[in-house]
């Protein structure tokens, strides 16, 4: 399938109003989708479209495919090039997830550090930013913290734009919350 090539830039300086914020990135990620050109028809006819949102220090990049499977309205999918130094993939909240549980047992601390990095993320800063405080975060094994912080952050946005008469992004960062108390009885 063709895809048509752009990207997004959501680099800004969050708003003291969080929920102003989360708005403010919702609405560039929404802007931008709304100067696609439509469709004619299903498969080849379909208007499809390849995002480059996030760009690792690696030189890998991480995009959005749209329309997703679903095809409602303004979803999309999450990719990172080359996980895992295999093929491109779509990480899943579980892959995360899993990872950051592999983190806390191997090193409380460590993850009680990424934990703070991944509620700055949340609160709308941008990884890049966040990641100047925790040059020295390093884990043995998984995911590096910058993949996380941002992968996350566009599972926030996801949320955001997905569910925002409801929770929003609030429903992945409970799960996070829930591996950081597990984290906190041990420490």
């Amino acid at each position: 399938m063709n895809y048509e090539v752009r990207e997004i830039h959501t680099k800004f300086k969050p708003k003291k109003d969080f929920v102003h914020s989360r708005n403010e990135l919702r609405k560039i990620v929404i802007n931008e989708f709304l100067t696609e050109k439509p469709g004619t028809g299903r498969g080849k006819k379909a208007s499809r479209y390849k995002y480059i949102v996030e760009k690792l220090e690696n030189g890998r990049k991480i995009y959005l495919l749209r329309p997703a499977w679903k095809k409602a309205g303004f979803d999309f999918e999450i990719w990172v090039e080359k996980w895992l130094n295999k093929a491109d993939k779509r990480p899943s909240h579980e892959d995360i997830l899993n990872d950051l549980r592999q983190k806390r047992e191997i090193d409380p601390l460590s993850y009680k550090r990424l934990h703070e990095a991944m509620l700055r993320v949340y609160n709308c800063e941008e990884p890049d930013e966040v990641l100047k405080d925790y040059q020295d975060l390093r884990f043995e094994k998984g995911l590096s913290v910058e993949l996380i912080l941002k992968v996350i952050k566009w599972f926030f946005i996801e949320q955001d734009i997905r569910y925002w008469n409801f929770s929003g992004r609030n429903m992945f960062k409970k799960a996070l919350d829930r591996i950081f108390k597990q984290n906190t009885l041990k420490i």
